[in-house]
């Protein structure tokens, strides 16, 4: 292989190899996913005590719990005993307590162990130390976010930070009232492919006008390739004829009460690293929570979310959620018809980034940063035959 120094207008990719290789996936389950704020589940899911959701993030098995006086908790899925997997199923409700399955020892809805056989014959057992081990949780957008590292990152920096620096401020995120929505319409996506094709895909509309005839007759700008996340408080402007955000242009739903007459015909997208996107456009919002399991596999929860009124009063959201399911569906099928190419030789020093998707460039420079024993590709040259 020969190095040929790339024009201005291209800027290299990760290599190949970011995308197949275990070990690296193992690095950034420990330095990703496991080291800063991760979006779990919505909060709304967890309606009433007793109320629970298992979910993975890195390596780790999470235990989200709404208490009895109606916080919401988070634990490692693991009973303190002898590492038995506390609650096997994905979601559930249980009266008072958590039990585990293996020899019974027993944790109030607070991580708190409460008994166990023969309990009281070992008077020396502090049941506080040896409680389920306690998860960093908090809430914003309606979401449960939680960090496994000993000391997390702020909160406000890295997460509600990510929704300044796309939009210039928090107020034009906090106006959607998201926290306040209803749940519409949800989607669980089994993507075939590495989590970083599915991040990089929602970053860049150099492939709209290819494959999403649907997204740009209600936002033509994007047939021109270039994504709302490229400028800072930019949102895409609705085509003159699109009523609404629909698969036919329809009219959607009134305005969300609080959205600014700016935001008002807008679409802004935002990237909330590591497996978060958020959609906002004047009636609804769309939040993806990605759960990368794999080095070459991927879950991603999509909501669809609605002023209460609107969910409540049984309206026909067809046409709304099928514009964005199509999307996905058309974006996921690209990943994974890119993935098999991430093990060739023709990609093995990876690609490039055309002008319009320089930034994605910034999200490589993110990763190889949090992975300290990786260096960051060369962005000078690329390879050839």
């Amino acid at each position: 292989m020969t190095t040929t120094p790339l024009p201005p207008s291209l800027i290299a990719t990760l290599p190949g190899h970011y995308y197949t290789d275990p070990e690296i996936f193992r690095q950034e389950q420990e330095h990703v996913f496991e080291s800063l704020w991760f979006c779990v589940v919505r909060s709304a899911d967890l309606a009433a005590p007793g109320a629970f959701r298992t979910v993975r993030v890195g390596r780790e098995s999470v235990l989200l719990t709404r208490s009895r006086t109606g916080e919401l908790r988070a634990f490692l899925n693991v009973c303190r005993h002898r590492g038995a997997r506390l609650c096997t199923e994905e979601s559930g409700q249980v009266r008072r307590a958590l039990q585990c399955p293996y020899h019974a020892w027993t944790y109030d809805l607070d991580g708190k162990l409460i008994a166990a056989p023969n309990l009281t014959r070992m008077p020396d057992v502090d049941r506080s130390s040896y409680g389920l081990v306690t998860v960093a949780l908090r809430e914003w957008l309606g979401y449960a976010w939680v960090c496994l590292a000993e000391e997390p990152p702020s909160f406000e920096e890295t997460v509600i930070g990510s929704a300044v620096e796309r939009l210039g401020d928090a107020a034009s995120i906090e106006r959607y009232g998201v926290e306040r929505l209803a749940l519409g319409k949800r989607v669980t996506y089994d993507v075939r492919a590495n989590w970083k094709l599915i991040v990089e895909n929602f970053m860049e509309c150099y492939h709209c006008a290819t494959i999403h005839p649907e997204l740009t007759d209600v936002l033509p700008e994007f047939a021109d390739g270039f994504a709302a996340q490229y400028y800072v408080g930019h949102g895409a402007a609705f085509a003159e004829e699109a009523r609404g955000f629909t698969v036919d242009g329809s009219a959607g739903f009134g305005r969300l009460p609080e959205v600014d007459d700016d935001q008002d015909r807008r679409y802004y997208a935002i990237t909330v690293k590591p497996t978060v996107f958020v959609n906002l456009v004047p009636d609804h919002v769309i939040l993806h929570r990605m759960f990368p399991l794999a080095e070459d596999r991927t879950t991603v929860e999509c909501d669809w979310l609605y002023a209460p009124d609107v969910v409540a009063s049984g309206a026909d959201l067809s046409k709304s959620v099928e514009l964005f399911h199509r999307v996905n569906a058309q974006d996921f099928a690209a990943c994974e018809r890119t993935q098999p190419a991430m093990a060739s030789r023709a990609y093995r020093a990876g690609g490039v980034l055309v002008p319009t998707e320089h930034h994605i460039g910034l999200f490589h420079e993110w990763l190889t940063k949090r992975l300290a024993t990786q260096s960051p590709p060369d962005a000078c040259t690329y390879a050839s035959p």
